[in-house]
């Protein structure tokens, strides 16, 4: 629950603000600031404390808004960008690398859509030759805190009008009443990720259930938009091949192939100094006693194990799901 809310005095007239002022019902304590780092950058803040009850802060986001991904990490363009309108999440995955890179939990969220608007059509006209894809959900949860961001009622009209371009929005979160308003659009991908339900129920705090997640992709699918499947990251465990299975056979068993646009998945992995920092955040040794290595300043597991799992999930995945294009995430 949002107790306060911290306002950048840029933005406190900006129409964005307002909207999102007026969707808190219960009185909140409004604090102004000159900056955003003044709160969110401060390096004595512990991550782990300030997740028991994270502020919002609204702010301007200044500088280039949209970055390359790593073309490992496509889904079968060459033009991939993704963006951040907000920082941190909802959610509290033990293994999430926002702990690793931000000194704080507070949620940043930069109301300027319109500028972050403004270079997507940029590029869209710089690429027109070819689709561009835009993915979301980097950084937060794509889906989980629209009820107050309305970051899918601005952002969806506009991949409806440019067809040349393609919208990832990544996800957990079952809040898709808002995009259920909205007529299916073929260059929308709703991504869903996900790890076994006996891991997610030990490490992926606060997500809802496997089972509530399938639901809303199969009732998405049902009206007609395209879905994405992340199993990212793959996460060791007892019965591994086992637990993989029957989360592809549940999958399979609900979600028509026609349906999903993609797969990918990808290992656990960490630049050096995140891993170190997520490793002193976390109370428990649930991440730390996993078997990583340091491979050139990224750490993950061996080789060895990343060939024996990839192997895996290829297997099983093409059991259940004939056709569809599978990408792995490598580092």
């Amino acid at each position: 629950m949002i107790e306060t809310i911290y306002i950048e005095s840029q933005i406190k007239h900006h129409p964005r603000t307002k909207q999102i002022l007026s969707r808190f019902k219960k009185k909140i304590e409004i604090v102004h600031c000159d900056h955003y780092g003044e709160i969110f950058n401060i390096k004595s803040q512990n991550f782990r404390i300030q997740k028991k009850k994270p502020s919002l802060i609204l702010a301007k986001k200044e500088g280039k808004k949209l970055h390359n991904i790593p073309d490992s990490f496509s889904i079968g363009g060459k033009k991939n960008y993704y963006f951040s309108h907000m920082l941190n999440c909802i959610y509290d995955c033990e293994y999430c690398f926002l702990q690793g890179k931000h000194m704080s939990a507070h949620y940043l969220l930069f109301v300027n859509y319109e500028d972050f608007y403004n270079e997507i059509k940029k590029k869209i006209k710089e690429n027109r030759l070819e689709k561009s894809y835009f993915f979301s959900g980097y950084d937060c949860d794509s889906l989980a805190l629209n009820g107050i961001t309305g970051f899918v009622e601005y952002f969806l009209p506009i991949f409806k009008k440019n067809k040349n371009a393609v919208l990832e929005l990544r996800t957990k979160s079952t809040q898709i009443q808002k995009i259920l308003k909205h007529k299916p659009i073929d260059n929308c991908i709703i991504a869903f990720s996900f790890t076994p339900e006996n891991i997610s129920k030990l490490i992926e705090h606060k997500v809802p259930t496997v089972k509530k997640r399938i639901n809303v992709m199969k009732r998405l699918a049902n009206e007609g938009w395209k879905i994405g499947l992340r199993f990212d990251p793959i996460v060791p465990s007892c019965n591994f091949a086992k637990i993989y299975d029957n989360l592809f056979k549940d999958i399979a068993l609900n979600i028509p192939n026609e349906s999903i646009h993609s797969i990918s998945f990808g290992m656990m992995r960490f630049p050096k100094k995140m891993f170190k920092k997520i490793i002193k955040e976390n109370f428990n040794k649930r991440i730390s006693s996993l078997d990583f290595i340091n491979n050139n300043g990224i750490y993950s597991y061996t080789k060895e194990m990343q060939k024996k799992f990839e192997n895996i999930i290829i297997r099983k995945l093409n059991k259940y799901m004939k056709n569809i294009p599978i990408y792995n995430c490598k580092i």
